[in-house]
């Protein structure tokens, strides 16, 4: 998924949780003072990034992000970690392989 797709996805999450047009949500806006997301919103924003990508945003992380920009940053690099994992199981698994034929 590239950058591009995500911040969509994201802007539309943003659009149906704020009330705020599509249109009016640019990267830079600020969720709380220029699209007046509140905790609570913040939380559904949250859960629904989560449930749309299939990841897991760390609580702490969720008061840093304050806009769209990285909202999208954090969700790629975690997508990223999230495609790295089996990669690297898969490797582990072909070590271990490996050191058992002999």
């Amino acid at each position: 998924m590239t950058e591009r797709e995500i911040e969509k996805e994201i802007k539309g999450i943003i659009a149906d949780v704020s009330g705020f047009d599509e249109s009016e949500i640019t990267p830079e806006k600020d969720f709380f003072k220029d699209l007046e997301i509140d905790s609570v919103k913040a939380i559904e924003i949250t859960v629904a990034i989560e449930k749309k990508f299939k990841i897991a945003v760390r609580d702490e992380d969720v008061p840093n992000i304050t806009n769209i920009k990285q909202a999208t940053e954090l969700v790629k690099k975690l997508l990223e970690r999230k495609e790295e994992i089996p990669a690297r199981r898969a490797k582990e698994i072909r070590l271990i392989d490996e050191s058992t034929i002999h």
